[in-house]
């Protein structure tokens, strides 16, 4: 049988989700939990591979055990998970669903903190200089119009295309913070870093907003803005269809 399982994770502490040969990630920790308290090897497969750093306050994973999960099996799982991992929900789905591609969206939030806070310098990255928000989000305007974005990709990544199917791109103003939120059918290596970057050169006036269009066509990393900070970047939102789920 096939299981998902959400979750959330402080990244802080890991280099990113997926499995590193000399360094502790999110699966990895997932996986110990998991054939611990099953009493049998558990591998886990996740909705995405979020970066060294990066946090998720929603992220999936799909796992297969072929007999009765235990009672109270979330408080059992994060009884044996480390404080910066909490399960939230596990739930039986078809055998054939796939937590990465059966995924239609995911949504992220970057976080910047235009005032000094000692609370969240480790979750937002901290730009105290003024930034012209409408200029900002005139640019996003713009990223919709695309598809191909290989300008704002890691260099020598093994993805077979560049085309991600943006749906939406915005910032918004909470207190002292500015918010990023963009959602998208996937996301490539370093792309939502690298698009904040450009933006906030955008909106320190440093890049015209029409200059956008030919980053973008330029197709050439090279040509965009610098890549914030991991920190700052939050996955918030995996989307599937309501037919994964098993129903009685």
């Amino acid at each position: 049988m096939r299981f998902f399982i959400e979750l959330s994770y402080n990244g802080k502490a890991y280099h990113g989700w997926q499995n590193q040969p000399d360094a502790i990630s999110v699966q990895e920790v997932l996986e110990n939990a998991l054939s611990t308290l099953l009493k049998q090897k558990i591998s886990a497969m996740g909705a995405g591979r979020t970066d060294t750093g990066v946090h998720a306050s929603q992220m999936f994973a799909h796992f297969d055990f072929d007999d009765q999960l235990p009672n109270n099996i979330i408080f059992k799982l994060n009884s044996f998970l480390p404080k910066d991992i909490a399960i939230t929900t596990v739930f039986e789905v078809k055998d054939d669903v796939h937590a990465r591609f059966h995924a239609v969206s995911r949504t992220y939030n970057y976080r910047i903190s235009t005032s000094k806070n000692v609370f969240n310098y480790d979750y937002a990255y901290a730009l105290q200089k003024s930034l012209d928000v409408d200029l900002m989000n005139k640019a996003c305007e713009i990223l919709l119009q695309y598809n191909n974005f290989q300008c704002f990709s890691k260099v020598n990544t093994d993805v077979k295309t560049y085309n991600c199917k943006l749906m939406q791109a915005f910032w918004t103003v909470e207190k002292d913070e500015l918010i990023f939120t963009i959602q998208a059918d996937r996301f490539l290596r370093n792309m939502v870093r690298a698009i904040v970057g450009t933006l906030i050169n955008i909106g320190l006036g440093k890049l015209e907003v029409e200059k956008l269009h030919d980053i973008l066509e330029s197709k050439d990393r090279g040509e965009a803005g610098f890549s914030v900070p991991a920190h700052g970047l939050y996955l918030v939102n995996v989307e599937y269809p309501d037919t994964i789920k098993i129903t009685n």
